[in-house]
């Protein structure tokens, strides 16, 4: 499955990310499926193939996450979009599903996060790390074979690599099949019934760099998690869960 377009004018390109496309190119992404490659060869606007501007991409999402990507087809934008997120002027809204009944009910978590020391690849909360601030709101506790969950909407007023999956992790609640912070033993569990992260980046508002407008705009979950999700709910409650 490829990225599909969710918006597209003269100065942006708003993109849905699936799960498994890494965001963006490095030494290690060589043969595989890289959004920022996928850019350069299937558009055409002005900074489609600069890599200096990362073809456009705003910002990242892990590959495992899938949701809403923004990009810049010009250097003005980019750079005006890169100030609203510097600025903490873009509000983004992820949902997850983790382990536990999280309480309370509405939070905030201000741990500062950076990268482990023993393990270059993951993130943790570190004496001298960046400032990292996410809200949360639960929208739905559920069970399934008398464990705990809960559906969680996270709002992250930072942009820290991991950061929504390490202060799930710090607040004693990790992600559904976080293979990297819900410990090996329980992500090869939960992979038996929901076979990748249950994160999704689904919601995401800024202003519009030229017309200076708010935009807002919602994507559902994708097909996997919300399988997973109505799967979960079969016997707990009547119907499913839709998320917009």
């Amino acid at each position: 499955m490829e990225p599909e377009i969710i918006f597209e004018d003269e100065s942006l390109l708003i993109l849905s990310k699936p799960s498994g496309w890494i965001v963006n190119e490095a030494k290690t992404t060589l043969g595989r499926l890289v959004v920022q490659g996928w850019i350069a060869k299937n558009f055409q606007y002005p900074i489609s193939k600069n890599k200096l501007f990362r073809n456009g991409i705003v910002h990242r999402l892990d590959k495992e996450t899938s949701g809403i990507l923004l990009l810049a087809k010009t250097s003005d934008v980019f750079h005006n979009l890169q100030n609203q997120f510097k600025n903490r002027e873009v509000e983004k809204t992820y949902i997850a599903l983790v382990h536990g009944k999280l309480v309370p009910e509405e939070g905030i978590v201000s741990v500062p996060t950076g990268r482990l020391p023993w393990n270059k690849e993951r993130f943790g909360i570190v004496p001298g790390g960046k400032e990292s601030q996410t809200f949360y709101k639960v929208k739905k506790y559920l069970k399934k074979d008398g464990e705990d969950f809960s559906l969680v909407e996270f709002y992250p007023k930072t942009g820290r690599t991991h950061q929504i999956r390490v202060h799930s992790k710090y607040l004693g609640h990790p992600i559904v099949s976080d293979q990297f912070y819900a410990g090996r033993k329980t992500s090869r569990s939960d992979r038996k019934w929901c076979p990748r992260l249950f994160l999704h980046a689904n919601k995401i508002k800024f202003r519009h760099p030229n017309k200076k407008k708010m935009l807002e705009f919602n994507l559902e979950l994708p097909y996997d998690l919300q399988n997973c999700l109505d799967n979960l709910m079969k016997g707990v409650i009547k119907g499913s869960v839709k998320l917009v």
